[in-house]
């Protein structure tokens, strides 16, 4: 299963970057969709095979387990994702990063947060099965990180402040113009970083704080690396599809993040509480999509403010 996986995914990853935009990192809504909704499509496809394997090899109460938390994971870990691109699209806005090259820094993106992820995954399960006490700590953070995301919800970050960006502002020689792909130049013998590089640095630390977020999510639905691992990079698997989908579309969500922020609030209540109340994965997966979906519609019904306030990043 692991070793039919990886294949799996190194033929689907090829197939993204390859055909998913052309030259010049473009794609239109209709085929960003279309994509998108294959993507899902093949996470389903991947989920009923799964079911299938298990109920001939383990029997249908083990089929029905693994497949509804793969179910659950690969929701929330989907949502975190969408999350996700919309950080992607404040900084192309923030940078006025040109269409043309934002693919390069979408690939970039793309693997690295299939890297970190495989990372902290197996980092996660070895800690989960040598201390279970990670769990409280996890679910604690959960919590915390729920409230701090509910409390700022529908405000707009302020990249200005964000340490990063600061720091290598403050150490870095950075052009001041964009130098087509590339992410660093000779300038008077002197190697300088273009705007580009700033902006691919700050995208990799947006995808290591959401699989901070992420992974002890999916740790609250199960504790099966298989499960948890699969789920995880078919989320992220079509995230460059989806962020072209979305760029037209993300006003239209600005209600998500209250549906996030109370779904990372009820895992981590979930986890602290999984010695003492034991909650269905059926159930779980149940309050993730009505949170999720009810912020959606309200989304759809309610128009954003046209002057977010701005807070610290």
């Amino acid at each position: 299963m692991w070793a039919g996986f990886a294949g799996f995914v190194s033929a689907a990853l090829a197939l993204d970057l390859r055909l998913v935009g052309n030259a010049a990192g473009r794609v239109s809504v209709g085929a960003a969709l279309k994509w998108s909704a294959l993507w899902v499509m093949l996470a389903l496809a991947f989920c009923g095979m799964l079911w299938g394997y298990l109920d001939a090899e383990l029997g249908r109460q083990m089929a029905n387990l693994k497949a509804t938390e793969f179910l659950t994971g690969y929701v929330i870990e989907k949502s975190l994702a969408v999350d996700n691109i919309f950080v992607f699209l404040m900084l192309f806005s923030y940078f006025a990063v040109p269409p043309e090259f934002q693919r390069r820094v979408l690939v970039f993106g793309v693997i690295g947060a299939l890297v970190l992820r495989a990372i902290m995954i197996l980092v996660g399960a070895w800690l989960i099965a040598h201390f279970h006490w990670i769990l409280y700590l996890f679910g604690f953070f959960l919590l915390v990180t729920g409230i701090k995301m509910l409390w700022f919800a529908g405000q707009k970050p302020d990249l200005e402040a964000n340490p990063a960006l600061r720091w290598m502002r403050s150490q870095l020689r950075v052009t001041s113009e964009f130098h087509g792909e590339r992410f660093l130049v000779n300038q008077n013998g002197l190697r300088w970083a273009t705007p580009l590089f700033v902006v691919m640095v700050m995208i990799g630390v947006t995808d290591l704080v959401f699989a901070v977020d992420s992974i002890p999510a999916i740790f609250a639905i199960t504790s099966d690396p298989f499960i948890v691992l699969t789920s995880n990079i078919f989320a992220v698997l079509g995230l460059r599809a989806m962020y072209f989908l979305l760029a037209e579309m993300a006003d239209r969500f600005h209600l998500l993040s209250y549906g996030l922020a109370l779904v990372l609030m009820f895992i981590g209540v979930k986890m602290l509480a999984v010695d003492f109340i034991k909650i269905p994965v059926f159930w779980s997966l149940g309050v993730v999509v009505i949170l999720l979906t009810g912020s959606i519609f309200i989304s759809l019904l309610r128009r954003p403010d046209p002057r977010p306030t701005r807070v610290g990043a």
